[in-house]
């Protein structure tokens, strides 16, 4: 059980920070809710307490794990299908996971793609996505402001 001021992850969606645990009747029935903001793109999420395990939502990572999603992004080394169709599924699926190292493989393995042979619509979309979600869970992990955590970001594959 989560309280209010932890920072949490809610994945497709990114870390944010626990507001309120609000009761709240929707359909005739009341449940309990997070109420979480998520700082990037300044969104307000609603997550029923009884659900948590099933969506997903967990803890920011730690010192050491943020070293570890550095140490993937730095690995210049991508083992992608060159089938667009599963790749994209692969990708999907390890965003969907909110497993920030996954997530941060495919942050890492589409900014490499795009620099060898650039992107489809659909796959700069994926990492746009993907940059969102890992930036906004970093932000909060290192207590640094999102221009910054992007700067290093950008660093990395300059």
């Amino acid at each position: 059980m989560f309280k209010v001021g932890d920072k949490v992850v809610y994945p497709m969606h990114g870390a944010g920070i626990i507001e309120a645990i609000e009761e709240k009747e929707v359909l005739g029935q009341k449940r309990k809710y997070y109420v979480m903001h998520i700082p990037i793109g300044d969104m307000k999420v609603m997550i029923p307490i009884d659900s948590v395990e099933e969506v997903g939502l967990r803890q920011v990572i730690d010192e050491a794990e943020i070293e570890e999603v550095l140490k993937i992004l730095k690995d210049k080394k991508s083992n992608m299908s060159s089938n667009w169709n599963k790749r994209y599924r692969t990708n999907m699926e390890k965003i969907k996971s909110g497993n920030i190292f996954e997530v941060a493989e495919v942050v890492r393995n589409l900014i490499l793609r795009e620099q060898e042979k650039g992107l489809s619509t659909g796959e700069r979309r994926m990492l746009e996505n993907a940059r969102q979600i890992l930036i906004s869970e970093l932000v909060l992990a290192r207590g640094e402001a999102e221009e910054k955590v992007e700067s290093l970001l950008e660093g990395m594959f300059a």
